[in-house]
Formats: C-alpha cells, structure tokens, sequence
C-alpha cells in the first residue's frame, strides 16, 4: 500500500515589477503592498513628506473635525441656498491656505471676474485684521467707492492713480500683496473651462514648480462644461464630479468645488446632501461634504424662549453641516458668524449648541 504525501507548498513568488498593461489613455500597474510601503518608508527617511501633511482651511472647528485640513487627493463639496455664503467661505479658505504659504491655489469662478474677487479679498483682509472687533475695517461697498475715489483724487491732481496711496485700502493691499503670488484667479468660461483644461492647468502647474503644491477651487460645479452637452443634468454632474475626484487622484491636489441645491433643496426646510443637483454622483464620488443653512431657519424651537431679540441672533450664524467626512467624524454641526459686509466669516467659528430640527423657527 503506498502513501501519497502532500504536496509542499512552492515559495511565493517574487513581485513581478513588469506587471503592466499599456492601454490606449494610459499604463496600468499595479503594485505590491510591500513595494508600497517600501516606498513610503524612503520617503519617511528622506523628509519628504510635505504632500503628506493637510493644508488647513483656515476655519478652526472645521480643521479639528476633518484631521486638520485637506489632503491630496481629496474631493471637498460645499453645497447651500443661495445667500448662504458658499463662494464666501470658498474664497476664504482659499485666502487662507494661500496666505499660510501651504500651497499655490488656483481659483476659478464661474460667477465673478477676477476684479471682482479682489475687491471682495480687500475688504475680507481688512476684516479679518481688525476681529473680534470690525470697528475701521472696509466694507465692500466702501471699497468699490474707494477705487473710484482713488481714480477721482488722481484726476484732480494731475498724477497717475495708485490704489496704495489709499489710505483706507492701503493695510489690506499690503496684506494682499504678502501672499499675492501663492493665490491665482481664473474667470471660467462656457467654452474652455472643460474638465480636460482644467487637468491641464494643474499639469502644467507640476511641470513649472514641481516642489509647490496646489489646490484647486471650482465656484461652481454645475457651470462646468461638458461637450458635447450631455441629455440629462444628471448625467452632466457626472462627469463633473467624476472628472474633478480623477483630477485630485490622479494628479494629487485637494480640489475645492461649490454645488448648487435641487429645486426640492430650495424649498426644502433645512437643506442636505441628498438636495445637491446629482446627489447620487455628488455622495459618491466626494470626500467631504459642508452643507450652509442659516441658522435662523433651523433652530429648534425648545432651545429658546418667545424673544425677538434671541431669535433675531441667529440670523446672525451659519451652520456649516459636515454631512460627509470619509476620514473621520460625520454630521457635525458647526456655526460661523456671518460678516457678509465684509464677504468674510469669522474663521473662529464654534460647535452649534443648540438643537437643530427640520423646520423653521418662523415663517416670516
């Protein structure tokens, strides 16, 4: 009678570094685990681990809640109703990171030329020099005036117009021009503010400065264009927001964008992620998404008494909703005052106290 033995387990093989596929738009190749983390400890040993450190937003709770700041790779959403203060908290973190000296920081705007964002800078810097307090800061509407004042004042004298000669617009403008460099502005357009040219740009930007690394901003996702135009708005988010999530995976770079709210987010009584234009995509493919609601709208009622003046101070907040945080604690509430007349939040900000429903306070 014989005995069969098992047969000996073979010695895995070694990682097969020319494991590839040559495909039309690209390579594939994967790699191993253990090539992976061998990598990462080199660059550990090296230092260089800059792209691996978040670029904060500049607003203090929020940074806490998502493990500091943005990383490579990640897709943010700020969505909210008009008037909510979405391109104003956009531009602002985008000022901040900027400012830090984090990064570059590339800002295109749909809604805005680039005039018109720097003169919202001007007076957001000149609030922000002056909180808590806001006594002698410069408005927007005062600095608008102040342009035209500067031009007035050089006509009468006979000179060349300088803002800097202001002395109103001057502190800001110093402040601009400290981080100027790091922050560029960018009208988009119908035409050629495609997906593929913004991926582009961000090349490019790796080409001439490898070493820097960039943020992209998108004020707003919806007016980005697809060609040929897609049948269904559903369908055009689509490839919006998947082709915004491959420009941050694919050339790692945090990319910022704004989504507006459905027909049904409109009226609805406190906006969510599911009131996104394309939600399915939009919840999908992000990594973070901010949700804007005044606070005045969705304050419970139990948490105050039947007094004006209290309520009237809520409509002095925004909540900002971290309705999605893929690395970390989700459905937080969190509430930034609102210092519209100076296109600014205060960054500060703090966790929302008070119990927040589905309904409104009043209905005015």
């Amino acid at each position: 009678m014989t005995t069969e033995r098992a047969a000996k387990p073979t010695a895995a093989a070694p990682p097969n570094a020319d494991w590839k596929l040559e495909a039309g738009e690209g390579t594939l190749n994967p790699r191993s685990a253990l090539d992976v983390l061998t990598s990462l400890n080199e660059r550990v040993a090296q230092g260089s681990i800059d792209d691996l450190v978040p670029i904060a937003t500049g607003f203090v709770p929020m940074d806490k809640t998502i493990g500091g700041g943005l990383r490579p790779g990640e897709l943010m959403l700020i969505g909210g109703a008009q008037g909510q203060g979405k391109t104003t908290m956009a531009l602002q973190m985008a000022r901040n990171m900027a400012a830090s000296g984090q990064a570059t920081v590339l800002y295109v705007c749909f809604e805005h030329d680039e005039e018109y964002l720097i003169q919202r800078m001007v007076a957001m810097e000149s609030a922000l020099s002056h909180l808590p307090a806001k006594s002698g800061a410069v408005k927007i509407q005062d600095v608008k005036k102040e342009v035209v004042s500067s031009y007035t004042a050089s006509a009468e004298t006979g000179t060349r117009a300088k803002l800097g000669a202001n002395p109103r617009l001057r502190p800001s403008l110093e402040r601009i021009a400290r981080y100027g460099s790091n922050l560029y502005l960018m009208r988009g357009t119908a035409t050629h503010s495609t997906i593929d040219n913004l991926r582009t740009l961000v090349q490019e930007h790796r080409t001439s400065d490898d070493q820097r690394r960039l943020v992209l901003f998108v004020d707003y996702l919806q007016k980005v264009p697809v060609l040929p135009e897609p049948t269904t708005e559903e369908e055009k988010v689509t490839r919006i927001v998947s082709g915004l999530k491959d420009i941050a995976l694919g050339e790692m770079v945090p990319v910022v964008a704004i989504v507006a709210a459905d027909r049904e987010g409109l009226k609805a009584k406190r906006l969510r992620n599911h009131h996104l234009r394309g939600s399915s995509a939009i919840n999908y493919e992000s990594d973070i998404i901010l949700i804007l609601n005044d606070k005045y709208n969705i304050v419970a009622k139990v948490n105050i008494e039947f007094n004006p003046y209290q309520a009237q101070r809520y409509r002095d907040w925004v909540v900002c909703t971290i309705e999605k945080n893929r690395g970390g604690q989700d459905n937080v509430d969190l509430e930034y005052e609102k210092l519209f007349e100076y296109s600014c939040f205060d960054p500060t900000g703090r966790v929302t106290a008070e119990k927040l429903i589905e309904e409104r306070l009043y209905n005015d």
